[in-house]
């Protein structure tokens, strides 16, 4: 039996999961997160298309039954016609969370202007938090090690696992106990 918490990468992408490219976003979350947490962890990967309806599915799938307290998902965040991840993750969430979405952009337009056009966002559906990313790498890398330090604390508060990171990486916050 595997202890190891469970966390789920979706990288949402018509070329990738057609296999006419490499997917680079899923794998660039998966080092990201190996860096970061120290917490023993496995990746529970999915790889859709832009289609809202696969989309929905693998994001209630990763949460309902395979038990991910974190999905963080990469592409269809921007304002292309067939970019509908935002759309997929509020369908499925209880709570929106749009902090993460409103970090992720100022850091991003601190390195690109077109950061303003991208709707990462985030969202709670009952204990999972479900992350929206961009799907190039180096933004990843920007967005998730900008908002990881809330992360640990968020899924606390819905009831998941103790998430630790490295603090040389990723400081978590967690307010002191009185």
């Amino acid at each position: 039996m595997n202890n190891d918490i469970p966390i789920g990468i979706v990288t949402v992408s018509d070329r990738a999961s057609r296999g006419v490219y490499e997917d680079l976003g899923g794998p660039a979350i998966e080092a990201e997160l190996r860096r970061t947490l120290t917490t023993p962890w496995r990746p529970v990967k999915r790889m859709v298309p832009d289609e809202r309806h696969e989309i929905e599915a693998a994001l209630i799938a990763l949460c309902d039954v395979e038990g991910c307290a974190l999905v963080v998902t990469t592409g269809g965040t921007g304002p292309a016609l067939r970019d509908v991840t935002p759309e997929a993750t509020e369908a499925v969430c209880d709570k929106m969370m749009p902090g993460f979405g409103e970090l992720m952009r100022a850091v991003s337009l601190k390195i690109v202007p077109t950061a303003i056009l991208s709707r990462q966002t985030a969202g709670i559906r009952g204990r999972s938090l479900i992350v929206n990313l961009p799907g190039k790498p180096s933004a990843i890398a920007d967005c998730l090690g900008a908002i990881f330090p809330a992360i640990p604390y968020c899924v606390d508060l819905i009831e998941g696992p103790y998430l630790e990171t490295d603090p040389a990486v990723s400081k978590a916050f967690r307010p002191k106990s009185k």
